[in-house]
């Protein structure tokens, strides 16, 4: 589930102000660039994972991490072959025992996943496969970026203002939010797409990364309906089926014959 930075900012408000000055402090929305997207990313990140921590609910069992960590190798190495500037990010992942937490990514690629998630859904390998490129293709396709330009674009006054002002406003302002949303759906739809690509890409069965939608529509109690920020379930699996029904079932990983 990529949160475009929104339950990120929220659980940062709550903590309060970090000792550090933060990341992108005095400086103009207008100067919003993909190198303070990913530094702002970073701050974000460290502070839900200290307080993930402290509540002894990070990487909690070892099996689990070694598991999402092992999947996420080989597509971390193609999203580095297939989209070049990713190759210098310090990627990383983590998992947390947060029964709340489904699956999250930030830019320059930082992941957090649920176990509960995991398990409610029964995820197979080549599925988790898949929840977790869907969340690298929106750190390598920039999404967070190209909604803090795209809110610029519908609201130049934000330009001369602190860009700390204008990511409050793209995660809290609802006006902003509503406006942004047909953009939100289309990258959740892009990500859907170019995830499954990458993973296939990797090495994974298309049809078996195609299914880890279809266990997302049994699981919702609404999968016909899209959501505030989500194309329907039902919507999702019928794409990723159609396209993975295109596809060879097995891409090439690098090396093969």
């Amino acid at each position: 589930m990529w949160q475009p930075m929104r339950a990120w900012c929220l659980l940062a408000l709550m903590a309060g102000p970090p000792a550090a000055a933060q990341v992108g402090a005095g400086v103009d929305a207008a100067a919003v660039s993909q190198q303070l997207v990913v530094a702002r990313a970073a701050e974000l990140y460290a502070e839900r994972l200290a307080a993930l921590r402290e509540g002894h609910a990070l990487d909690v069992h070892g099996a689990v991490l070694e598991r999402v960590r092992r999947v996420a190798g080989g597509l971390i190495a193609q999203a580095r072959r297939d989209y070049p500037d990713s190759a210098a990010w310090a990627w990383e992942l983590h998992v947390t025992t947060d029964e709340g937490q489904t699956a999250d990514g930030m830019a320059g690629g930082k992941m957090l996943v649920g176990e509960a998630y995991l398990e409610r859904l029964d995820i197979t390998d080549a599925e988790l496969a898949m929840l977790l490129a869907h969340e690298i293709a929106h750190a390598v396709l920039r999404h967070n970026l190209l909604e803090y330009q795209l809110a610029l674009r519908l609201d130049p006054g934000w330009a001369p203002r602190p860009f700390l002002a204008l990511e409050d406003a793209v995660e809290n302002d609802r006006a902003l939010i509503a406006r942004l949303a047909p953009q939100g759906l289309a990258q959740e739809a892009e990500a859907d797409r170019e995830g499954l690509l990458l993973a296939w890409r990797a090495g994974w069965p298309a049809a078996r990364l195609a299914n880890y939608f279809k266990k997302l529509a049994r699981a919702s109690g609404q999968p016909y309906f899209d959501s505030a920020t989500h194309p329907s379930p039902a919507s999702r699996w019928a794409a990723a089926r159609a396209l993975a029904a295109g596809l060879p079932a097995r891409g090439a990983r690098p090396g093969d014959n």
